[in-house]
C-alpha cells in the first residue's frame, strides 16, 4: 500500500452542505435563503464524469467512483486503483488529508488520468451540488464533474472486461486488448458475450455469491497478442464456478484459483 491523496471528499462535502441545508435566516448565506441539497448522502454512489485542468476537460475512466458511508468514511475507484480515506469539512470547504491507495498497474492513459486527479484533490477545495451533480473546485480554479447513479443488476447489465485479478492483486488490461471482452447474463440463465477475440455462448446458474458456468460455445476465429491472452484467462474463469462481487457498477468473477477478472457496467437495463 501506499499513501496518496483520494478523491472521497466528494461525499463528505455533501454531508457538509446538507448540515448547512438545515438552516435558515441571516446568517445562512447572502440572500438569507435555505440551501437545499437534491442527493441523499450516505449510501449514494458517485460517479466520477470528468476532470478539467487549466480550462483542458478529460472525461474519467470506466468505473470511477466514490461510495460514502455515515461514519466520515469515503471509498471508491479511480478507474483503476482503489481508494479509502477521511477528510474534514468547513460549509462548503473541503480539506482533504492523506489517504491509502492501491498500487495496480494502470495503462498509460488511465494512470494520467489518476496522477492529474490526485493533484487535484490536494487542500482546499469547494463544493456544489445541482440536481444529483456535484463540481469539487480548487483553489486555482480546476474542477471534478461527479453524478450519482443507480446500482447495475447482475442480469441483464453488460459487463466489459477492464482488469485481471489474482488473489489480492489487479492490473488492467495490455495494450489492444481494452474494450473487446464483455459477458452479459440472460434472465433464462444463459450467459453470452466476447471473450476478446472470439464469440461465446453458455449457462450460467447463479447463487448467492458464486456462478457455475456450463460447457461454452464460441466461435473459432484465431487471434494474435494480448487478445488471446485475456481470452485464455477469461475462458479459464468461464470453465467452471467461480465466486462473484457486485459492488454497484464494477463485477469481480474469481476461480477457485485465485485468478479473474473485474468487469465495469457498460450496458445497464432500462437506462439510456
Amino acid at each position: 500500500m501506499r499513501t496518496q491523496l483520494s478523491i472521497p471528499v466528494t461525499a463528505l462535502a455533501v454531508i457538509a452542505l446538507a448540515a448547512c441545508g438545515a438552516e435558515s435566516g441571516p446568517g445562512s448565506g447572502s440572500g438569507g435563503g435555505t440551501v437545499q441539497p437534491d442527493v441523499p448522502v450516505a449510501g449514494v454512489h458517485w460517479t466520477v464524469d470528468s476532470l478539467t485542468v487549466d480550462g483542458t476537460r478529460t472525461e474519467a475512466p470506466d468505473g470511477a467512483h466514490v461510495e460514502i458511508t455515515d461514519k466520515g468514511r469515503a471509498r471508491g475507484n479511480y478507474g483503476c486503483n482503489h481508494f479509502g480515506a477521511d477528510v474534514s469539512v468547513e460549509g462548503d470547504t473541503v480539506t482533504v488529508r492523506p489517504a491509502e491507495m492501491t498500487e495496480m498497474a494502470c495503462g498509460e492513459k488511465v494512470q494520467n488520468f489518476e496522477d492529474a486527479l490526485r493533484a487535484a484533490l490536494t487542500g482546499r477545495l469547494k463544493a456544489e451540488l445541482t440536481d444529483g451533480r456535484l463540481i469539487l473546485t480548487t483553489e486555482k480554479g480546476d474542477s471534478i464533474a461527479l453524478t450519482s447513479q443507480q446500482p447495475a443488476p447482475l442480469v441483464g447489465t453488460k459487463w466489459v472486461v477492464n482488469g485481471l485479478v489474482l488473489g489480492d492483486t489487479a492490473a488492467s488490461l495490455p495494450a489492444g486488448a481494452q474494450d473487446k471482452a464483455y459477458l452479459t447474463f440472460g434472465k433464462d440463465g444463459s450467459v453470452r458475450g466476447s471473450l476478446g477475440c472470439n464469440r461465446f455462448t453458455g449457462t450460467a446458474e447463479i447463487s448467492e455469491d458464486s456462478i457455475a458456468f456450463g460447457r461454452l460455445a464460441s466461435t473459432r476465429k484465431l487471434c494474435d497478442g494480448p487478445e488471446m491472452d485475456v481470452e485464455r484467462k477469461l475462458v479459464k474463469v468461464l470453465e467452471g464456478t467461480a465466486t462473484y462481487e457486485l459492488n454497484h457498477r464494477s463485477l469481480t468473477l474469481t476461480g477457485p484459483d485465485g485468478e479473474g477478472i473485474a468487469a465495469v457496467a457498460a450496458e445497464i437495463p432500462g437506462e439510456k
